[in-house]
């Protein structure tokens, strides 16, 4: 009983018109986004009817993670990258351009690259971060699975970075990052400029990783949609300011009590999967939609 995918032409999806029961026998088999949705189910993430239209909605959504990314304040300088895998081409993906600010990036401002680092199509105005393709291009080759991936220089991120740890358990939100979900890269070597460190770091989030630390660094996300991956970063980096406020606090005698290894697993079953995590961006989306008029869409 999969939530009903919704073939689109435009970033507009209409609900889909399903009836979720709600019995106890019918609970083992719902979706997670079934079973979050009290009544008529949100749809599944959209189909498209032609290669064009599903890259200008995921340019679309690309530039809106961007405007999310400068409302809630994880710029930095020249810092900071999302990447998404071309729908047609997947030995290619689209970045942001190098020293554009997020808050003003729209779908029309992205580069296309291929795994050799050779801009290939989009926007030919301004190159790419070179430290950023490094990144990218590593995780794309090792992870067919992950279309998008974000890397940005938060605050939080940093902070929590220099402990070179895991995230621990402590609350249902982080639960999202339980088990293999999250690793920590622990090492640094400066900017990454060689492939070697590229690939050490595509390793080190292994094959099942959503969220990785990266030593005195930042974070990094990945998802099978731009929205996931965007998502899981302002929850990863959300999660390290929380988790520093509660190292502060257990500092001062305040004993820590941890979410146990099967609530924590059950509740990474029933809201970590791609289609309740692709919704889970849509309200910030929808937000930056409204604030700005569209201005990213195009």
């Amino acid at each position: 009983m999969a939530p009903s995918a919704v073939t689109v032409d435009s970033p507009d999806v209409p609900q889909a018109k399903q009836l979720v029961p709600r019995s106890k026998n019918d609970e083992k088999e719902l979706t997670p986004l079934q079973a979050i949705s009290q009544g008529v189910c949100l749809p599944g993430i959209p189909l498209f009817s032609s290669y064009d239209k599903h890259r200008a909605w995921i340019l679309s959504h690309m530039a809106g993670a961007f405007r999310v990314f400068a409302r809630k304040g994880f710029t930095e300088g020249m810092s900071g990258h999302i990447s998404v895998r071309d729908p047609e081409h997947p030995h290619t993906f689209w970045t942001n351009p190098l020293g554009k600010h997020f808050a003003m990036l729209k779908a029309s401002d992205m580069v296309l690259v291929d795994y050799d680092g050779k801009v290939v199509g989009g926007n030919k105005t301004r190159p790419a971060n070179a430290a950023g393709f490094l990144i990218h291009s590593a995780v794309h080759k090792t992870r067919p699975d992950v279309a998008a991936a974000c890397h940005c220089h938060g605050k939080a991120g940093k902070a929590w970075s220099a402990f070179a740890r895991k995230l621990d358990m402590i609350n249902q939100d982080v639960t999202y990052f339980y088990g293999d979900a999250q690793a920590v890269y622990n090492e640094f070597g400066g900017v990454v400029f060689s492939e070697e460190e590229g690939a050490r770091l595509a390793a080190a989030l292994g094959s099942k990783g959503k969220g990785l630390i990266l030593r005195n660094h930042g974070l990094l996300t990945v998802g099978g949609t731009v929205d996931e991956a965007a998502y899981l970063y302002t929850l990863m980096e959300r999660s390290c300011e929380i988790q520093l406020m509660v190292e502060a606090a257990a500092a001062n005698g305040i004993p820590k009590v941890l979410v146990d290894d099967e609530a924590a697993a059950y509740t990474f079953k029933m809201a970590s999967d791609p289609e309740s995590l692709y919704w889970e961006f849509q309200p910030d989306l929808e937000y930056e939609v409204k604030m700005s008029n569209g201005a990213f869409e195009k």
